[in-house]
């Protein structure tokens, strides 16, 4: 049974890492959620800000499925369980961060700083500019993002185990939503503020107004991704056998 115990942290560690890790790295896109969606965009006027809308990141896509994880995982294995996830994740985040950045310093060959696109599309594109542009990542947005992934980890925790004193072991759709909400308000203006506000000098009401906007997607989300979090719940309690699941539940929420 301690096989299949260690075998769901396991899942839950290699899922949890990998968004995280992709999440920072995809997160240099910034595309439309309305245009995405085939809707006509949004025009909001937040604190004097003038034509907001959803105009993301594209590491939204993924960070709801690393809060989710983190609230299942906190479920099952408490906090020491989070934290040991959420070191791992900063580290290999910080290692990746680091190779990227050899990467980029390294000369190119010259052979390849102007290729075509592809076979089909022969128009040159100056690859070494391209490949510097997407992965050369400003050292406030790295320093911001990983200030940011660790308070909201450390608040959704928090968060998760104050509404499990007042839900016991039942409704876990709750705290987990709830502590999603909670912390995903959090991140989502620490991310910002140092990025933007500390880092090139924004205002702080475009700070304020744009972490708004993004917090008002996360909200949305984090309701969405309630009904996974109860799935992947029954799954591992049918897994590992409601016994076994039980006790590790009651011993989660002792720490």
């Amino acid at each position: 049974m301690e096989s299949k115990v260690r075998r769901v942290f396991i899942i839950i560690a290699a899922f949890f890492v990998t968004n995280a890790l992709m999440a920072e790295f995809i997160g240099v896109k910034i595309f439309s959620l309305e245009k995405s969606l085939g809707l006509n965009q949004i025009d909001w006027n937040i604190l004097g800000i003038e034509h907001l809308s959803f105009n993301l990141t594209a590491g939204v896509l993924l960070w709801p499925f690393v809060f989710a994880l983190t609230d299942i995982c906190n479920e099952y294995f408490g906090k020491k369980g989070v934290r040991l996830l959420s070191y791992l994740a900063m580290i290999m985040i910080a290692y990746a961060f680091i190779m990227v950045f050899l990467a980029v310093k390294v000369v190119p060959a010259d052979f390849w700083i102007t290729k075509p696109v592809s076979a089909r599309n022969p128009q040159p594109v100056n690859m070494d500019i391209a490949f510097n542009a997407i992965f050369g990542q400003g050292l406030y947005i790295i320093i911001g993002s990983l200030i940011a992934f660790l308070v909201g980890q450390f608040v959704d925790v928090v968060s998760f185990h104050w509404i499990r004193k007042y839900t016991g072991h039942k409704y876990i759709w709750i705290r987990a939503t709830g502590s999603t909400l909670i912390s995903q308000f959090i991140d989502s203006f620490v991310v910002l503020f140092i990025a933007f506000y500390i880092g090139a000098g924004y205002e702080l009401k475009w700070v304020l107004a744009v972490g708004l906007v993004n917090y008002t997607y996360k909200a949305i989300m984090a309701i969405l991704m309630t009904p996974l979090v109860v799935i992947v719940h029954k799954w591992i309690d049918n897994y590992l056998g409601q016994k076994v699941a039980n006790k590790l539940i009651e011993t989660a929420a002792k720490q």
